[in-house]
């Protein structure tokens, strides 16, 4: 490492100590390395576990200043493979089995994949795990102005919002981590009959997505918005709208889901959705005072959480509020995070088991929020918080801030800082930096691939 990049480890692990009663941290060097062989299958083992492959993933990390993605070993900080992507402007996520990267490029109406290269299969009498240098995957999607891409139980929803102008309409396309592998397209796909600014979430054996109404019948004040939320059947290879919920979201936008209910953002409120049976019911929570008429226009949630983190910003004033939305309640609360002064959040996530909801603000700090039950009461309240960089934030390269993604097979979490050119890796228990990987760019956006687990607390569920 850089001898400036060593002190400014050890500055952060001095202020994690201060900030959390915690320390401790350990280097991690990059090394270039020759590509992985792949697992061999010929096994001669009466142990599942001799199957499986104990790595904490990779991470890919987006260069800010070139349309370039470079995957990284957890395990060692190695820099496996640099590539360079087709389309300019292009945003990454995770596939839904978090195999591959997902390469949404808006303004070239394509979605490509990269496969990252751990994966698991069920061989049935055992669990096998595979490895492998990374590549470029075959298959490409296309479709108008792909925008939110959504993965839940094993399905990848990718909306394209379509294109007005060119009288080109809205559309949904699901895929999983086998029709990438095998290059088969889309498992599914539905075609609205004008464009929008919409969403899809994958359901068990149905996706809940969006609907505009006619501008005349709509009651979004920006039109290309939608305000309804339909119910798609997973038909074969189509989706089928067999339901459409009678409560209005205006000017719908945002969307998460938990083991028992969907949220969507709406300007007067957040309609929440339940399956009973084979039909779906949805109520609204309506905006508390605290909102002082900013909408909730963000949602995160968790498997293992009973309330959702709704995020409500106003690109007007720079102003943001928090809430907490409990569907089991019907309720709405604030949610105080112990903000310090001047710290705007950057960066959500719930933790990997959802015991824990992380905050990353502008002013380069880690915040810890616990997420908890008290009597029967979901409650999210401040824990700890840890900085993560000490130098001059008035380096920041333009354009850039600092990014963070959680990892889903343990309690780290991984954060970028753009000033110092490196990733830190942040064990979350402890909420002490326990690695520095070193990049020789700045890095934008980060997305955890791997093997994930199950955390201890995960609801077994069925949607059906």
């Amino acid at each position: 490492m850089k001898n400036t990049n060593k002190l400014h480890l050890i500055a952060i692990t001095l202020a994690s100590v201060l900030l959390s009663a915690c320390g401790g941290s350990a280097e991690t060097v990059i090394i270039e390395r020759e590509p992985i062989e792949e697992v061999s299958d010929e096994h001669d083992h009466d142990h599942g576990d001799e199957y499986l492959i104990e790595s904490m993933g990779r991470l890919a990390v987006s260069d800010l200043s070139s349309n370039s993605v470079s995957l990284l070993d957890i395990d060692d900080g190695s820099v496996l493979d640099t590539f360079t992507l087709p389309n300019d402007a292009t945003s990454i996520t995770n596939s839904a089995s978090y195999r591959y990267l997902v390469l949404t490029a808006r303004s070239s109406d394509e979605v490509g994949f990269l496969d990252g290269g751990l994966w698991r299969e069920d061989h049935v009498e055992h669990l096998h795990d595979y490895q492998q240098a990374p590549e470029m995957a075959d298959m490409v999607l296309a479709g108008s102005k792909p925008t939110h891409v959504s993965a839940h139980d094993g399905i990848l929803a990718i909306f394209y919002d379509g294109d007005s102008d060119a009288g080109v309409p809205a559309g949904i396309q699901i895929v999983t981590d086998t029709d990438i592998t095998t290059n088969t397209g889309a498992s599914a796909s539905f075609t609205y009959t004008q464009n929008m600014h919409g969403v899809a979430k994958p359901w068990g054996d149905y996706v809940v997505a969006t609907v505009r109404r006619d501008d005349a019948q709509s009651t979004s004040a920006n039109t290309i918005l939608p305000d309804q939320v339909g119910i798609f059947h997973i038909h074969e290879d189509e989706l089928e709208l067999e339901q459409t919920l009678d409560v209005a979201c205006p000017d719908l936008h945002g969307a998460a889901q938990n083991h028992e209910f969907l949220s969507f953002g709406c300007s007067d409120g957040v309609l929440v959705v339940h399956q009973d049976g084979d039909t779906f019911e949805a109520l609204k929570i309506n905006n508390i005072a605290a909102l002082d008429g900013v909408r909730v226009g963000t949602l995160y949630g968790h498997e293992n959480s009973e309330a959702f983190v709704g995020i409500a910003s106003s690109r007007a004033t720079g102003e943001y509020t928090l809430v907490t939305v409990n569907p089991e309640e019907n309720e709405m609360e604030e949610l105080n995070w112990d903000a310090q002064t001047g710290a705007i959040p950057v960066a959500y996530s719930f933790s990997f088991d959802g015991a824990h909801f992380l905050i990353l603000d502008s002013l380069g700090n880690l915040s810890l929020l616990a997420v908890e039950e008290h009597n029967g009461h979901a409650h999210i309240e401040f824990e700890a918080r840890i900085a993560i960089s000490q130098l001059d934030l008035s380096l920041m390269p333009d354009g850039a801030s600092f990014a963070m993604v959680a990892s889903k097979n343990d309690n780290h979490v991984y954060v970028s800082d753009p000033i110092a050119e490196h990733v830190l890796q942040i064990d979350i228990e402890t909420m002490s930096v326990e690695s520095d990987m070193e990049l020789d760019f700045v890095p934008d956006s980060l997305v955890w691939l791997g093997i994930a687990e199950e955390s201890e607390d995960d609801h077994g569920h069925d949607h059906d």
